[in-house]
């Protein structure tokens, strides 16, 4: 697939221009009190100093959002006019008294007007909901007036975590839920012809945030609304993990030509989140600039991409879980993430029970014998071989007429190698032509990153290989890095990859927020010790939340919740349902590892 910018319209935030027409914008947000003045103006300058182009700073009542104005005024005397926004939940007073001092204000549609989210199922009758509509409506058109008047910005962003308990009743707790959730107030700025409205719509699933996306383009088109998008994965976590469910997520669609402005979420320092999110836009949007892929256009996604029908062939492809290929020798591993087959620089593909010897069973017939991994044979060997697994590598441009011999062949494995630098558009465009000539060899996707720098291989791999993964190409990956010298991490990258895609579990996955003013405990910290008391539970997610805006509902695809109650003060959820409420924090990971046991989820170390 050709990269292709999706058209939208252009909001105003302040001094910044965001949609199609400019670059794709970058955020982070605050982690200090928002009425700590001094500390979040020096938060901000760092996050700016970063490369932000946007700051988003909480506002729980009205004498935060009107401290943000406070923060703003000292930010431009120091030189610093980067726009700065309210982050409001629950309290229309304090989106009002934001609209007056920021440039622009975030409103939740699932707590601006509904109440907190109780989990209880509701029944409306259609007049019942049209009331309930009518009800955003008048809360909403002054709102609208307002930032009308002050010339300041909306964005209007849904968390899976903080649906109504309406739009839960109505739509279930569904992508379709989470859009109508949106449609709903867009509607509503359509009709008052206001048009400086970014939407967010995120979830801590990679699957459902980009089904949920691309369901919401589909919606906006089908109402000629071409608003712009923030795109982001919410509590990704820390770390590599953070940064892997990042790119996976957000990667995916910014390689389709969605996303405006984005922010990578992370369990750190706010001011860390900026460079991840420059990498990521900048490796998709050099796209832009590339030779067109021969013989591809650019296309939509299914909303739900079904996967690849490939047969299978050994343990590979079929409906066998993704497989990990690895450029080592098992001795050379000293962690316990193990690969389903290594490849040695003496030619020699293994697993745990065989070896795969080069030439006899691994082939190459592209155009260009360009990898550096493999030694090459004539086309006439593979046919001729009569070996149980045959390994064929193959780059993009290799010639599809000279593959059709494999249309009747089950013991082949395909190991695909990009010839173009948009990296998933040429290998997804390539296996449409496998498919298209009858061809259902398994594939295994072959990334080869030159890169030294951990990061930079996360950010680059999590989206290439993300993309193909959530598109439903699900046989395999190989992620290749010769220029990086630990394979314990470029393996341990590659089930995270997976992990992220939700195609493999390998390790214990942590929904954890990126913490915000509204946070009621060191975040970095509970999660390292969380972590520490819980890593080796690799069949379990647990969710570490830093207050109950998003905790709950974030949870509910969490097996257990770590969540901030109060100052000192942590509820623990099994599930969605609040198990101990307002332990002491010094108590909380006792209390919480008590509770895995009590449910018999617990494994000893």
């Amino acid at each position: 697939m050709n990269y292709l910018r999706r058209k939208t319209s252009t909001v105003n935030i302040g001094n910044v221009k965001l949609g199609s027409d400019y670059p794709i914008r970058l955020q982070s947000m605050t982690s200090t009190s928002t009425m700590d003045t001094e500390g979040s103006v020096a938060q901000c300058q760092r996050i700016c100093d970063a490369g932000a182009d946007i700051v988003r700073l909480t506002a729980q009542g009205v004498r935060e959002a009107e401290n943000i104005g406070e923060i703003r005024s000292q930010l431009h005397n120091m030189g610093y006019t980067t726009p700065l926004v309210a982050d409001i939940h629950f309290n229309p007073r304090a989106a009002f008294a934001a609209a007056e001092v920021t440039d622009k204000v975030r409103i939740n549609p699932g707590n601006f007007v509904d109440v907190a989210r109780t989990f209880k199922k509701l029944h409306f009758t259609d007049e019942e909901y049209a009331q309930e509509i009518q009800k955003i409506r008048d809360a909403l058109v002054p709102f609208i007036a307002l930032c009308r008047e002050k010339g300041t910005a909306v964005r209007l962003g849904v968390n899976h975590g903080s649906l109504s308990d309406r739009i839960m009743s109505h739509y279930g707790d569904t992508p379709a839920g989470m859009v109508e959730s949106a449609m709903e107030f867009l509607r509503i700025f359509v009709e008052e012809k206001f048009t400086d409205v970014v939407i967010s719509i995120k979830s801590s699933n990679t699957v459902v945030m980009v089904q949920t996306v691309r369901l919401l383009v589909q919606a906006m088109d089908a109402e000629d609304m071409h608003f712009p998008l923030h795109l982001g994965v919410t509590e990704a976590g820390d770390g590599e993990d953070g940064r892997i469910k990042s790119a996976v997520g957000i990667g995916t669609l910014l390689s389709e030509g969605i996303g405006d402005t984005i922010r990578v979420s992370l369990s750190e320092d706010p001011e860390l989140e900026v460079p991840v999110a420059k990498k990521l836009a900048t490796y998709i949007t050099a796209r832009a600039d590339m030779k067109p892929i021969e013989g591809c256009t650019h296309h939509a996604e299914p909303v739900e991409p079904q996967r690849r029908a490939s047969q299978a062939t050994a343990n590979v492809g079929g409906q066998h879980k993704p497989i990990v290929v690895a450029s080592t020798l098992p001795s050379a591993l000293n962690d316990r993430f193990i690969p389903d087959y290594f490849f040695s620089a003496q030619g020699i593909i293994e697993d745990d029970k065989n070896n795969y010897i080069v030439p006899a069973h691994l082939y190459d017939i592209s155009k260009s014998n360009t990898s550096p991994l493999f030694d090459y044979t004539q086309i006439e060997a593979c046919q001729s071989s009569a070996a149980p697994l045959k390994w064929l590598s193959i780059s993009t441009d290799a010639n599809i007429e000279s593959l059709k011999f494999l249309a009747d062949d089950a013991n082949t494995i395909i190991v695909l190698s990009p010839a173009h630098n948009n990296v998933s558009g040429c290998q997804e465009h390539f296996i449409a032509l496998l498919n298209e000539a009858g061809i259902t060899a398994p594939v295994v996707l072959l990334n080869n990153y030159t890169d030294d720098d951990n990061e930079w291989i996360q950010v680059k791999a999590g989206a290439d290989f993300g993309t193909m993964l959530l598109n439903g190409y699900h046989d395999g990956i190989w992620l290749d890095c010769p220029n990086y010298k630990n394979i314990n991490d470029i393996v341990r990258y590659e089930f995270g990859i997976l992990q992220a895609a939700r195609l493999r579990t390998s390790k214990t996955e942590y929904i954890s927020c990126p913490s915000c003013g509204r946070t009621l405990f060191d975040l970095q910290k509970t999660v390292q010790e969380v972590k520490a008391a819980t890593s080796h539970l690799s069949h379990l997610k647990i969710g570490i939340m830093g207050c109950i805006v998003n905790g709950p509902g974030e949870m509910a695809d969490a097996d257990y919740g770590y969540v901030g109650a109060a100052a000192g003060k942590i509820s623990l959820y099994k599930n969605k349902e609040c198990i101990e409420k307002n332990i002491p924090q010094e108590e909380a990971i006792t209390k919480l590892v008590e509770l895995i046991k009590a449910n018999g989820d617990w494994i000893e170390p």
